[in-house]
């Protein structure tokens, strides 16, 4: 597969920003990408705006421009989803890891519960949740305080959270049980610009700063075009893919009174598996060098999107932990 080099990218993402606003206010479009033109199933070597519509048929090319400022545009068929996991309580199943010791790519999520009618979900009821706890981070303002990234619909998951909300691994989805299994309170999170994410503050329970099935983190770095990335989720496990996007810009149903969002300046991964399913929500996109490079925030089967992971850092004011660090050193029992 071939990849648009910088340059072209470059000339491309000023008449990209222009029209991405105004092409998401259409019925059915979800997403404003740059990517290559593809007619009739085959690669044309040609800088396009790819825009992503939750079903292509003779409307919905129509009312895309074939150009825009001499640019030309490729629609696109997909369906992007949050990848948190949402089950009744009633059905909630136990297939379960149980870390004594955390790392990054395990399951977690909020000990409480929460009323979710449709049509976010087929029967108004009592839901919990399940997402990846991705990596882990010390704030910088001094304090010190060792947290846990996740994303923000993991994290916080509706309007109604608040500082302090408790969270369970595993997930209760996964059997977790609130009061027993409590490793974490929400600390802080934000939902703006680039970034769905939230931070949880670590309890007791002794942690490693690696991702399983990966291994030690080494710190972070921008994704680039064409490069391989791993993540390791709760749902799917470890799962490879190529970052062949840094523009994608989509909107989400958040839900719970929060609504469509716009998140900007995503990766888009694509790989030849399954890259992400429902529940890896929060996992890290990790480069060829341990890096960190992103946050998995959504995907549609092969596909997956993630926040860059210098914003995230930066608007949740924390940086990654990595092994020799002095907050790396809590005790690992149990390992």
């Amino acid at each position: 597969m071939s990849y648009l080099d910088e340059n072209a990218r470059a000339a491309i993402r000023p008449v990209k920003r222009m029209v991405e606003d105004e092409f998401l206010s259409r019925p059915g479009v979800i997403g404003v990408d740059i990517g290559e033109k593809v007619t009739a199933g085959v690669p044309t070597g040609r800088a396009a705006i790819v825009v992503y519509v939750c079903a292509k048929g003779p409307g919905h090319p129509r009312q895309i421009p074939v150009e825009v400022g001499g640019v030309p545009t490729d629609v696109v068929a997909e369906s992007i989803v949050l990848h948190r996991a949402m089950v009744t309580r009633a059905t909630g199943f136990v297939a379960v890891e149980r870390h004594p010791v955390l790392r990054g790519g395990i399951g977690i999520g909020p000990a409480r519960s929460f009323r979710v009618v449709p049509p976010e979900v087929p029967k108004a009821g009592e839901y919990v949740i399940a997402g990846t706890l991705g990596a882990f981070a010390v704030t910088r303002d001094g304090c010190g305080k060792v947290l846990g990234l996740t994303t923000f619909h993991v994290g916080c998951v509706d309007d109604s959270w608040a500082v302090g909300d408790e969270f369970v691994h595993p997930s209760r989805v996964d059997g977790g049980v609130p009061g027993a299994d409590v490793v974490a309170v929400l600390d802080r999170a934000a939902l703006a610009g680039p970034v769905s994410a939230a931070g949880l503050r670590m309890g007791a329970r002794p942690f490693r700063a690696e991702v399983v099935d990966i291994g030690a983190i080494t710190g972070s770095a921008r994704a680039e075009i064409g490069s391989t990335v791993r993540k390791r989720g709760r749902t799917t496990e470890l799962t490879h893919g190529v970052v062949e996007s840094v523009d994608a810009t989509v909107r989400l149903d958040f839900g719970g009174g929060l609504g469509v969002r716009t998140l900007r300046d995503q990766i888009r991964v694509h790989s030849s598996e399954r890259f992400g399913d429902h529940g890896d929500s929060g996992a890290v996109l990790v480069d060829a060098d341990n890096r960190v490079v992103g946050l998995y925030v959504a995907g549609s089967g092969s596909t997956g999107f993630a926040n860059p992971i210098e914003p995230v850092l930066r608007q949740l004011d924390v940086d990654l932990v990595t092994p020799g660090a002095p907050e790396s050193r809590r005790p690992a029992r149990g390992a």
